[in-house]
């Protein structure tokens, strides 16, 4: 509405609001059980949408006002409402929230799940090395530097908990062949323990084979460029 009509709208017991974006004002109609009209004369009781509560609240030292609308007859939306004292802390929780939803997301297409720590990269390489054990010919190189790459993950993991990548990664492949237990990963929290079932560390299997297709993906594309043009590298 412009400036003049809210005012009139207002006085007749409507309020309302001069400006609603897009995307916002079709989640509302989806939300309400509203229909979008483009103009008044096609107005009419079948295409009103319905709502409990609407309310403006202003937070914040700016007193910034936020709209309200709750109760909704069609709606299981959730708002996240997200402040902090600058903005990169604020983007630091956006992309946190946001992980979390795609770890849901995940589990809601596929609810099976691999244990972390470097449990699940530990086994694989345990799994692919035997397995290149079986292979004769050059194909068995190509595994076992598939292998070695898996051992990556489990050796950052214990560098960055301050601990001895190669000592962790060796006591817990040790420990893996011996035990036959895919369950042991690093102890990254000091708990004594490096069964990731009983520190209910998990990942989900969705997201775990995303990781390492298009690691692989990287590594392929990579090895399939034969020259580098660098500047002032040919004449």
């Amino acid at each position: 509405f412009d400036d003049e009509a809210t005012p009139l709208l207002m006085r007749a017991g409507l309020p309302a609001v001069r400006w609603v974006g897009g995307v916002e004002i079709e989640l509302l109609a989806i939300a309400s059980g509203a229909r979008i009209v483009p103009r008044f004369s096609e107005l009419a009781p079948e295409k009103l949408g319905k709502a409990g509560r609407v309310r403006e609240v202003s937070f914040g030292t700016t007193k910034d006002r936020m709209l309200f609308i709750e109760d909704c007859s069609n709606s299981k939306a959730v708002t996240i409402f997200v402040r902090g004292g600058n903005k990169m802390i604020i983007e630091e929780i956006k992309r946190s929230i946001h992980d979390a939803l795609c770890i849901v997301r995940n589990l809601v297409q596929d609810n099976r799940i691999v244990y972390g720590g470097g449990a699940a990269e530990t086994s694989c390489n345990l799994a692919v090395m035997e397995k290149a054990n079986e292979v004769t010919g050059i194909d068995q190189y190509a595994m076992r530097g598939f292998a070695d790459a898996l051992d990556v993950v489990p050796m950052a993991l214990a560098e960055n908990s301050g601990l001895s990548g190669i000592d962790s990664l060796a006591s817990i492949k040790q420990r893996q062949a011996a035990e036959g237990n895919p369950r042991l990963g690093v102890d990254c929290k000091q708990a004594g323990t490096c069964d990731m079932k009983e520190q209910k560390v998990i990942e989900t299997l969705h997201g775990k084979k995303q990781q390492l297709m298009l690691a692989t993906q990287v590594v392929k594309m990579i090895l399939k460029i034969d020259d580098v043009f660098a500047p002032g590298g040919y004449q």
